[in-house]
Order: C-alpha cells, then structure tokens, then sequence
C-alpha cells in the first residue's frame, strides 16, 4: 500500500508519500481499500501537533474516508469483502488502505457516490448532533450559520432547512453567500463588511437567532452572542478562525440564553446506539435528497499538499475529496 506518512507534525509540508506493507486487520477490524478521503479542518490540526488527539509517530492523517472492504478480522460479522462502506475513523484516510474497527463504519446503501460518501460522516454528524440533539431546533425557528460556505456549514444550513428552520448563513465573501442562497439559506450575510450586529439585527427584526451554529469561534463570538434571541441556544463547534474566545457571562444571563459544547465524536463514543439512529436518519435524508455534500473539488490522492494549500487560502466552498 501506498500513504501520506506524518513522521513530525511540523504541517502538511513535512508529510511524505511511503510505501508501506499492507497491514492486515485484527479482530474486530476490517480492511478498506480506500477509494475516497476528505479534508477536514481537524486533519490539519492534527499535522501540526495542534489536535486534542496526538497519535503516536508515525501515523497516516486522514479522517474520513470511504472504500470496499477487501478483508476482515476475526469476530466481525457485520460485513463482508465487497461491501461498500464509510468510515470517520480519525486517521488512516490518506492512503490507498486502511484497517479500522468495525464499529467506526458506515454501510453505504446502493448508490451512494464514494466521493459524497468520503465527505459526509463528520460534517452532517456533528451538524445533526449540534441542531437536533444539542439545541432541539424547532420549525419556524431561525438558525443563524458561521462560516456557512465551508463542509460543516454547508451540512448545516441542509439540515435545518430540513427540520422546517429559517436559515441565516454568514460568510466571509459575496461568492461564499451566493453558494450559500444556491443551497437555500434565506439570508446571507457577509460578515467580512460593514457591522455585523447590525446585519444580524435587521434579519431577524430585531429579535435575534433562536440557534447559533459556530465552527468559527475568533472575534465573531462576542458580537454575535450579544445578538442572540432570548432563550437562544449558541452551538460552540470549533475555532477555524484559531483564536478560542472567552464570554463575559453575564452576556448569557441578560438573554438567557445557553451555550452550548458540540463534540459529535464523543457522543458517538458515549451513546453508540444513539448515533447509529442518527446516521440512519441522516441516510434516509440523502436518498431523499434532502442533504447532499458540497464537493469544492475533486483531487488525485497525491494532490493532498496542494489540497492542504487551499484550505489554508480559506476559499474553500464546502469540502475537498480526494480519490485513489
């Protein structure tokens, strides 16, 4: 087999590409040839040693990923060489192999593209978990997007227009709000001019979002948590802007508002059946066609540098695959 080998987390310029032995999967395992990977946000963290979890060296990054299974180890018996399957599995994905526990796999339904397949597990979980579970989203309410052009908001806005919701998407560009309107947000905002407050303010009437969906954190957190509806639910996702914020908390206590800790893997650890019932959800959504992935581009595996490069130019609209 063929991997991207991150030997020192020093960033995406210190990964190479090795050959190595194809490893076969112990009990409980299975062995995907991996036919698709994405780029998500974490995999850059983790290369430069910046990610909550630190694997030990070396390791193939790579977190999400999707494949044939071409062996499986003893005691798994939910699935079969051939079988078509998804995997959100934290490492491994940027290769042409990899061996995974069964229990971190998605069975693919019969035509489900690997492409969409390798970009849906991470975003549209930690979406479904954060709108749903997290704030109990409401029809009618209004949720108001962050950094709504990129994978997680995109799945974002889907999936509470979905539940009957009132979608503001905020974004850093009038290209990246105009995707956004294509995919049926009902308001855009580029945050990136003019008084953010403001635009919030004139939205909503005045009332403010009743959900605040954030993967963005940095200096959008304060303005638009003093925007916020009473009873608001602000969804804390992550901080691609790199700054961790802090709240003065009498902020929360003038709107009663709550905040709120989204940390989708966790809870697929903590509540297995309730994340399988999720992601049963979230299949039946998709072959209805109620959400689908954003595929910014399409890259050859090799092609992960430069990839990793237009991340980093922030003009990323949806998500980045890669494919063997």
């Amino acid at each position: 087999m063929h991997a991207w080998l991150c030997e020192d987390p020093l960033g995406p310029e210190a990964l190479v590409w090795r050959e190595l032995p194809t490893p076969s999967p112990a009990p409980g395992e299975v062995l995907v040839a991996i036919k698709a990977a994405s780029l998500n946000f974490p995999d850059l963290l983790i290369v430069q040693g910046k990610y909550q979890i630190k694997p030990p060296l070396p390791f193939v990054p790579g977190a999400e990923f999707a494949g044939v299974v071409e062996a499986v180890g003893a005691g798994v018996t939910g699935f079969k060489p051939g079988d078509a399957v998804a995997a959100f599995a934290g490492t491994g994905g940027f290769g042409s192999h990899a061996c995974v526990s069964a229990k971190q796999l998605m069975p693919l339904p019969a035509g489900f593209p690997f492409e969409d397949a390798a970009a849906f597990i991470c975003t549209y979980a930690t979406s479904h978990h954060a709108l749903l579970d997290r704030a109990g989203l409401q029809a009618g309410e209004t949720v108001l997007v962050l950094g709504a052009a990129g994978g997680v908001g995109t799945a974002a806005i889907q999936i509470a227009k979905a539940a009957g919701a009132r979608v503001i998407a905020a974004a850093s560009s009038d290209e990246k709000c105009a995707q956004c309107m294509a995919l049926g947000a009902d308001i855009s905002i580029n945050y990136s001019q003019g008084d953010l407050r403001a635009a919030i303010k004139e939205a909503t009437a005045g009332k403010g979002p009743d959900v605040v969906f954030d993967p963005v954190g940095g200096d959008l957190f304060e303005p638009v948590f003093r925007s916020i509806a009473w009873r608001g639910r602000y969804l804390v996702i992550g901080f691609a802007q790199g700054q961790i914020p802090a709240l003065p908390l009498n902020l929360a206590l003038l709107k009663g508002a709550s905040l709120m800790g989204v940390f989708w893997g966790e809870f697929a650890k903590r509540e297995p059946a309730a994340n399988a019932q999720m992601m049963g959800h979230l299949a039946h959504w998709y072959a209805q066609g109620k959400v689908k992935p954003v595929l910014d581009s399409v890259l050859e595996m090799s092609q992960l540098p430069a990839a990793f490069a237009r991340m980093a130019s922030r003009q990323v609209i949806g998500k980045i695959v890669l494919h063997n």
